[in-house]
């Protein structure tokens, strides 16, 4: 009796480590087909294999249904204009393009100064540009195949629903989609990556489109731009002026550049608020970012109307942090500072319909 429970103890350790072995193959072999570097197919484990296995195949799903209709129209076009021949299918992933696609990728990447992102309609992420390291200190292979929700800012939450929602209106058109969240960030201030369990708070400005698809088997998803807050390339110019405001968005100081390109001295705006200045239509706009940076401190503007003195407007977008007011005394370095706003505000535009006066300010010519 003894031998034979031996005998059978050792079968079931063979047939054991050999389920292993076969599970391990599998699963090696299926890392060898992810189209990701081979220095990280061999440090993933199998739940991230699993992961990013799965978030490859509903990518390619996405992407094979939005090309399919392309490709009816194209005759077999790829995306970059090369004839696609019987039986390939676009590339559609940074792993399986070729040396001059991906260095036109890189090129579009560093324009933009920020990573490109595709949730589904769960939040669930389904690709991420490989620059994602460079901004969010995490990679690609770290996020892809999670939930946007498990790094996103408690407080964001509901917002980035809505905007993962589906509308009655947006059946029938891309829904723009512009705004702006908090999520997990790897790198410290001087730029080093650090512990997730560390990790800070990196605000992101969101912009893109929902692209609804309305037959029930096609997949929606939300596409988008993320460029991190502030804006490395937030530079001054003859079409820029600073302003600061305090937390109700009054004026408390404007430089000179404001009198060339709005015509009001930067004396009588002194005590203002900048609502006063915005055109009736776009108030929703500048209520939403002063939202934005009572709530995350940062924020980009959509674009808006401001008032020129004399008549018309001009179309203008306002980057803005919340910083101190005054500089913190070494003595008193635990008291409350006060607050306030810092905008750099870009003239996009010359003055439109400059006959047109929307304000009594506006009647005072320059």
């Amino acid at each position: 009796m003894t031998a034979d429970k031996e005998r059978r103890r050792a079968i079931s350790r063979e047939a054991a480590k050999k389920r292993r072995q076969v599970e391990s193959d599998v699963f090696g072999d299926l890392s060898r087909l992810l189209p990701v570097q081979p220095s990280v197919q061999a440090n993933l484990d199998k739940p991230s294999i699993i992961r990013l296995t799965i978030s490859y195949i509903r990518m390619h799903t996405l992407f094979k249904v939005n090309t399919g209709t392309n490709a009816e129209t194209s005759h077999g076009a790829s995306k970059y204009g090369r004839p696609l021949g019987k039986g390939e299918e676009p590339q559609v992933c940074d792993g399986g393009w070729g040396h001059a696609e991906k260095e036109e990728t890189n090129m579009y990447l560093s324009i933009l100064d920020g990573f490109l992102m595709v949730l589904s309609t769960g939040g669930d992420v389904i690709y991420l540009s490989d620059n994602v390291n460079k901004y969010m200190g995490l990679t690609q292979t770290e996020l892809m195949g999670h939930n946007i929700f498990d790094f996103a800012h408690p407080c964001d939450l509901e917002e980035i629903r809505n905007n993962l929602r589906l509308m009655a209106e947006d059946v029938w058109s891309d829904a723009k989609r512009d705004f702006v969240m908090r999520i997990k960030s790897g790198l410290t201030n001087r730029g080093r990556s650090s512990h997730l369990k560390t990790a800070t708070w990196k605000v992101l400005h969101c912009r893109g489109r929902l692209n609804v698809c309305a037959s029930p088997s096609s997949a929606s998803c939300l596409l988008l731009t993320c460029r991190p807050l502030p804006l490395s390339h937030t530079l001054l110019s003859t079409h820029t002026f600073t302003s600061q405001h305090s937390m109700d968005m009054r004026f408390t100081y404007c430089d000179q550049r404001v009198t060339l390109l709005l015509g009001y001295s930067p004396e009588e705006l002194l005590g203002r608020s900048i609502y006063d200045l915005c055109h009736m239509l776009d108030t929703n706009c500048l209520t939403q970012n002063h939202l934005n940076l009572c709530w995350k401190s940062q924020s980009v503007s959509s674009q808006y109307r401001m008032l020129v003195r004399g008549g018309g407007y001009v179309w203008v977008e306002s980057h803005s942090a919340v910083i101190p007011s005054v500089r913190p005394s070494k003595s008193r370095r635990s008291s409350h500072q006060p607050l306030s706003i810092l905008c750099v505000t870009y003239v996009l535009s010359g003055v439109e319909e400059p006959s047109l006066q929307l304000s009594v300010d506006q009647t005072v010519n320059r």
